[in-house]
């Protein structure tokens, strides 16, 4: 296929899923930011476990509540698949107010992976992404000029790992490849309650660093920051244990890391937005350019002297 040809299914592909791809390239800007975020809360005074059972039997005597998260920085928990509001540690009653940053969080995570509700959608957008960055590598090294066309390619060039690394973990995500080095281990018999379970990971862990306990694909399972990085463990009767790394996961959401792998997305989603709006600019002044008459063509010299 000729470079126009590329050219040109570079461009229509970009033109057709445009609104889409900004949706999810701002929402993942905004994600990227999280775990920064996160990691910032996580510490400071211990948080008792015996209070925070006491809180859970409190809010959720039948025992509905499919899990819990933990708001270290605010001193909150959240009970999960039930109507309950926060819960303030220190009062134990609901709290006033939530927090708009979580709820800007909870907003762009469900618009980037259910872009109005349809998460085909977003894969399709991806998958779109992905398609478009590599014809432009199809396409060639380009020359690098103070324009505007000179700014797109460049951006292209030396971000490239990033911006290609991003879409394709989103992929693996969304057709479940996790490139674990080792099974996880059976979900076997009916999954801890929920108070027992804050129990286990308490013994093992400080719950200042705990994001969230919950049942997941049939086990108990928490998520906490260990090292600056966000592992899952499978929490038993008898023991927690750490799951095999999601590597998609961890380097998409960007929690591999959190000092470095977050501000590495940031980047990542400036240069696609960039991406992103250059190349709709040029397409817009190629196509709103009035065409140049030609001067001194032979027509108009006849005409003129007609005239």
């Amino acid at each position: 296929m000729s470079k126009p040809a590329l050219l040109r299914l570079h461009r229509w592909i970009t033109l057709v899923f445009a609104l889409p791809l900004f949706a999810i390239i701002a929402t993942g800007l905004i994600l990227s930011v999280e775990p920064l975020v996160q990691t910032s809360g996580i510490g400071g005074a211990a948080i008792d476990a015996g209070r925070v059972v006491e809180l859970v039997k409190r809010y959720d005597p039948d025992g509905k509540a499919r899990g819990l998260s933990i708001n270290a920085a605010g001193r909150k928990i959240t009970l999960q698949g039930t109507n309950v509001p926060a819960i303030d540690l220190a009062t134990g009653e609901a709290a006033p107010v939530s927090s708009p940053l979580s709820n800007v969080f909870l907003w762009a995570r469900f618009t980037h992976e259910r872009l109005m509700g349809q998460a085909w959608l977003v894969t399709a957008s991806t998958l779109a992404m992905v398609i478009v960055l590599l014809l432009g590598i199809v396409m060639g090294l380009p020359r690098l000029r103070n324009t505007l066309s000179g700014w797109h390619k460049g951006t292209a060039w030396f971000t490239l790992p990033l911006i290609l690394l991003s879409p394709l973990t989103g992929l693996c995500m969304a057709f479940g490849l996790t490139f674990q080095t080792a099974a996880p281990p059976a979900a076997g018999g009916r999954p801890l309650a929920l108070p027992d379970a804050i129990r286990m990971v308490a013994a093992s862990h400080e719950l200042s660093h705990v994001i969230s306990i919950g049942t997941r694909g049939g086990r108990m399972m928490a998520r906490l920051y260990d090292g600056g990085e966000l592992r899952a463990y499978a929490v038993t009767p008898s023991e927690v244990t750490p799951l095999p790394r999601n590597w998609p996961r961890l380097i998409h959401e960007g929690n591999w890391s959190a000092l470095i792998a977050s501000p590495l997305n940031v980047v990542t989603s400036i240069a696609l937005l960039t991406l992103l709006s250059t190349g709709l600019l040029i397409w817009a002044r190629r196509t709103l350019r009035k065409p140049r008459p030609r001067a001194g063509r032979p027509a108009d010299t006849a005409i003129a002297g007609v005239r």
